[in-house]
């Protein structure tokens, strides 16, 4: 039996812990790094303060989380099999914040 989660309709992964996505979109260079960062409750999802490095996120949500000297708001396009390259990373998210802001 699979621990993986699955969508009920086809068999595909319906969400992916937090931590892990934030990890796989090369937001931060390790897993623990990306747990610590959100247990320190650093990261909002869909608007929702969460501290918690298991909470699930699925293709639509929105996160926004300060990393450096911006705020961040990214809304997550697919889920991540691995750590890939950058440009298979970017893949994953769309960059909601406006043209030409630091």
């Amino acid at each position: 039996m699979s621990r993986e989660p699955e969508d009920r309709a086809g068999g595909a992964r319906a969400w992916q812990r937090l931590d892990h996505w934030l990890w796989c979109a090369r937001f931060l260079k390790s897993r623990a790094l990306a747990a610590r960062f959100a247990a320190d409750g650093k990261v909002r999802i869909n608007r929702q303060p969460t501290d918690k490095p298991h909470a699930r996120v699925r293709p639509g949500d929105v996160l926004t989380f300060g990393l450096g000297p911006s705020v961040r708001v990214i809304r997550v396009l697919a889920l991540g099999d691995r750590r890939g390259p950058a440009a298979e990373a970017r893949l994953l998210y769309e960059d909601l914040d406006p043209p030409g802001r630091a």
